[in-house]
C-alpha cells in the first residue's frame, strides 16, 4: 500500500553509508575538462545537499563552495517548487563548477539548478528515474517509490 506521502518503502541511509557514498561519488567524477588544475569550486543545494557538498569538497581540495537554496518538500510531503536563494551572479553560466546534492527525486531542482547554471556538472548520491536525464553523475539509482532518510534528518528528532 501506498502511504500518503507517496513512498512505499523507505532505505534510511547511515552515516557510513553517506562517507561511503560521497567516496564513490568522487571517484566517479571525471577531472573537469574545462578549469586547469581542477574545479572552480563547488555549489552545494542546500539544505539537503551541505553535508554530501562539504564532504565532496574536502576530498577534492576544494575551498570555494557557493549554495543554491531551494524548497520542495515539507514533512515528506512535495510542494511547488521555492527559489529561496539562486545561484550567486558570479558563477556565470557555472562553467567549471560542480553541483552537489543529496538526492535527485523528481529533477524539479536539478532543472531548475541547471537553467541557472547550464554549465555546471551536477552530481548527487541518489537519483530516481525522472531526475536522471538531467544528472551528470551519482553514485545510487533507486526507484521512484523510495524515500531516502539521511542521518542529518534523524540528527533533528535526537
Amino acid at each position: 500500500m501506498t502511504a500518503a506521502d507517496g513512498h512505499r518503502r523507505t532505505r534510511v541511509v547511515s552515516w557510513q553509508d553517506v562517507l561511503d557514498d560521497v567516496a564513490a561519488l568522487v571517484r566517479g567524477l571525471a577531472p573537469n575538462p574545462e578549469a586547469r588544475g581542477g574545479w572552480r569550486g563547488l555549489v552545494a543545494v542546500a539544505r539537503g545537499g551541505l553535508v554530501p557538498a562539504a564532504l565532496v569538497a574536502r576530498a577534492l581540495r576544494i575551498r570555494l563552495i557557493e549554495t543554491v537554496c531551494l524548497s520542495t518538500y515539507r514533512d515528506r510531503r512535495r510542494e511547488a517548487l521555492t527559489i529561496v536563494k539562486p545561484a550567486p551572479a558570479h558563477l556565470g553560466d557555472g562553467g567549471g563548477w560542480l553541483i552537489v546534492d543529496d538526492i535527485a527525486d523528481t529533477g524539479a531542482t536539478a532543472a531548475a539548478v541547471r537553467d541557472m547554471l547550464p554549465g555546471a556538472r551536477l552530481a548527487a548520491l541518489y537519483v530516481k528515474p525522472a531526475a536522471r536525464p538531467l544528472m551528470d553523475s551519482w553514485v545510487h539509482a533507486v526507484d521512484a517509490d523510495v524515500w531516502i532518510e539521511f542521518p542529518w534528518e534523524r540528527a533533528r528528532d535526537a
